[in-house]
């Protein structure tokens, strides 16, 4: 009895604990898990140093610049923050491609092809309830990291326009400071699982997932612009006609792209789902 009540008091103290597979899937990549977490605090990190520490001392140069006779500035550090913003957009977007390299070669491939999920289908474990479970742990994971970056960059992003580089129609800020790029990040994780489950082996499931998202990812990047009409300005050039995105046109742009992006991953979820029913029969 009072075995069973120290049980009780133990348990009650540690408080609730995921178990059962969740746990399993967290335990065998809570490596990359940390490496998310890592990623996330780094670029978050990255845009606070910039904005509070490099940015005040560009905008403390620029304050001593206007008041000396014109000609004597040179704006090195501007470019030098501009750059800096640059990198951090570019590794925010981007972000999905590892994404798509980890979810092909560790999430699915490797465990087919070590055959330790076929064992764990042949306990208590149905496959579709071990892809559900594969899938939505480190979605979960995703969404509350990229949540976290896109919010952390539209404040960035819009903090300091006389510093500020990048137009809002380029590639980088126009995905990063809305839900596209979390489309982009689940798009990335569930054709990995794809790629995974029809290659069963983790290398050829990395190189097609990495290779999928980056053509899909460029491609889209060159076409998002056709997927809004464009206002037409006449008569600005040599009376021809000149096609232009207002800044207005983000949201319905940005939300269109992302509607794609989210079609894709529906998609590839999907068949996910129907190849793994198909083989396990």
């Amino acid at each position: 009895m009072t075995t069973a009540v120290a049980a009780t008091a133990t348990a009650a103290r540690q408080g609730p604990r995921p178990r059962g597979l969740i746990w399993t899937v967290l335990r065998v990549h809570r490596p990359a898990l940390l490496v998310w977490c890592a990623y996330v605090l780094l670029m978050v990190g990255w845009m606070l140093w910039v904005q509070h520490v490099s940015g005040a001392r560009i905008r403390a140069e620029l304050d001593a610049c206007r008041r000396r006779p014109e000609g004597a500035c040179i704006d090195v550090m501007t470019f030098s923050h501009s750059m800096n913003e640059g990198w951090i957009g570019t590794f925010i977007a981007y972000s999905s491609y590892g994404i798509a390299a980890w979810a092909g070669a560790a999430l699915v491939g490797r465990e087919l092809e070590r055959g330790t999920a076929q064992l764990a289908w042949t306990q208590s474990v149905t496959p579709t309830r071990w892809l559900t479970v594969k899938l939505a742990v480190p979605a979960v994971a995703l969404t509350a990291g990229t949540t976290v970056l896109v919010l952390v960059y539209r404040w960035f992003w819009s903090a300091d326009e006389v510093l500020r580089g990048d137009e809002w129609y380029y590639t980088d800020p126009f995905l990063n400071r809305g839900p596209a790029i979390l489309a982009y990040a689940l798009c990335a994780l569930a054709v990995g699982a794809l790629a995974g489950l029809a290659l069963r082996r983790s290398l050829p499931a990395l190189a097609v997932a990495f290779g999928f998202v980056l053509w899909f990812h460029l491609y889209l990047d060159d076409h998002w612009s056709e997927l809004w009409p464009m206002r037409t300005i006449t008569g600005t050039v040599s009376g021809h006609d000149l096609d232009a995105l207002p800044a207005s046109h983000f949201w319905p742009l940005h939300l269109m792209t992302t509607g794609v992006v989210l079609t894709v991953a529906v998609a590839a979820t999907g068949a996910a789902y129907w190849l793994l029913r198909r083989r396990t029969r």
